[in-house]
């Protein structure tokens, strides 16, 4: 199991510590180093920044959001990026939720989320493949677009620029088992969320050199009640904040991993405005089970379970050096 940095999105700003920390990871033979986006920071403008700056690990995008871009546009920034890093580009994508989709984004969220997404990633790899013109006669994403106010005149084009690698890796977030299915078809690997290791979900077989990167936030610390401080934090946020009440696909995944009437309560504090108490309703089971937090040899024996599952890759949220050295020594 190859181990990877995950740096997340920006808050108020950036981090003035992210290109030194995947310089770190470098350093440590971390294989790889992630950026995400939400409404605020894009994904690939601080990938570029630190790709300029290191020269062996591989680069992610842990997500994309389909609706920040055309998937001819994604496919731009992906081939350009692989160029300038001399191919170490993988391209991870998100459809994000109906609340960022229309709210941040003001597109309709698509009403067959699959389809979109089996869209999406069908014009990406054209573009990548570069073997004809582009064409995709679809319903969320047709290329060349011929809506009732097209013009008529758009016609099929090829990238004037010849990729770096056809089979740049794509990657999918999924949460939901249709969406989990059809990523195990369409991508060359899945970026799963709230992995258990101690119950890893069910994967049909998978073709090879298949990805699977769940994200885990780590500390290396003393206290467990404590070092799980930020996992509820993140939690509480993410299942209280990050959807509708009646479509919240975070919440949706904490229920089906068997934390349903948890998952109820921390949306209804949340919502109502009492955000400490909804982070302090994520249950310290839940937020251990999804995290690698303690003193080292605590650490150490969950990794293992980590090592067992049919994780491949386990991308590492923290921002301290002493902890991604550790996990370093213990994945070695």
């Amino acid at each position: 199991m190859r181990l990877g940095l995950a740096l997340g999105y920006w808050g108020r700003g950036p981090s003035p510590d992210q290109v030194a920390l995947a310089r770190e990871a470098e350093r440590l033979g971390y294989g790889s180093v992630w950026t995400a986006e939400s409404w605020g920071s894009d994904a690939f403008t601080p990938l570029t920044w630190i790709a300029a700056h290191t020269s062996r690990i591989r680069l992610g995008t842990a997500v994309a959001q389909m609706s920040a871009r055309s998937p001819t546009t994604t496919a731009m920034h992906a081939l350009t990026l692989d160029h300038l890093s001399g191919g170490r580009m993988m391209l991870g994508l998100g459809l994000s939720g109906p609340q960022v989709v229309e709210g941040w984004y003001g597109r309709p969220f698509p009403r067959s989320p699959l389809a979109a997404t089996r869209e999406y990633v069908e014009v990406v790899r054209q573009v990548l493949r570069r073997e004809a013109p582009v064409e995709v006669d679809g319903r969320f994403h047709p290329v060349p677009y011929r809506g009732a106010d097209a013009t008529g005149v758009g016609k099929p084009l090829k990238p004037i620029t010849h990729p770096l690698r056809p089979d740049l890796p794509v990657l999918l977030g999924a949460e939901g088992p249709k969406n989990v299915a059809q990523t195990c078809r369409i991508a060359d690997g899945w970026l799963p969320l709230y992995w258990s290791p101690t119950r890893p979900p069910q994967l049909p077989a998978l073709p090879a050199h298949f990805t699977v990167a769940p994200m885990a936030q780590a500390r290396i610390c003393d206290d467990v009640t404590e070092g799980l401080g930020p996992v509820k934090a993140m939690l509480g946020f993410y299942i209280g904040g990050m959807g509708h009440a009646t479509r919240n696909f975070h919440a949706d995944l904490m229920a089906r991993m068997g934390y349903a009437q948890e998952a109820r309560r921390i949306q209804d504090l949340f919502l109502a405005g009492r955000r400490e108490e909804a982070i302090r309703a994520v249950p310290d089971r839940f937020a251990d089970e999804i995290s690698l937090v303690g003193p080292r040899q605590r650490v150490a024996e969950r990794l293992e379970l980590w090592r067992r599952s049919p994780a491949t890759d386990l991308l590492l949220l923290s921002p301290d050096r002493h902890t991604l050295r550790v996990l370093a020594e213990l994945n070695s």
